[in-house]
């Protein structure tokens, strides 16, 4: 049995982290970065309504919305696949 190293990356269990989860973490951390260089306030205007928020909120609110979208469209995406096979198994 080959014992892994005790630097190695892989856990107790043997699982390692995936390379979507890398990209993940580095965007993240970027994201931070990002947010901690831009503090001064910006102002907004949409539509007829303007204001002024801190850029880092601006910054953290669109990614949380970016996310949620994202998010949606894989749920949605997941949806039309089952609906997809379960259809395809009464044919």
């Amino acid at each position: 049995m080959v014992q892994p190293s005790p630097g190695s990356s892989t856990g107790s269990d043997g699982r390692r982290l995936s390379g979507g989860a890398i990209a993940s973490l580095s965007g993240v951390a970027l994201l931070v970065i990002f947010m901690i260089q831009n503090t001064e306030d910006v102002t907004l205007h949409f539509l007829v309504w303007k204001f002024t928020w801190p850029l880092w909120l601006f910054t953290i609110v669109v990614a949380l919305i970016g996310a949620m979208v994202w998010f949606g469209l894989g749920v949605m995406r997941r949806h039309r696949r089952r609906k997809a096979r379960r259809e395809d198994r009464r044919d």
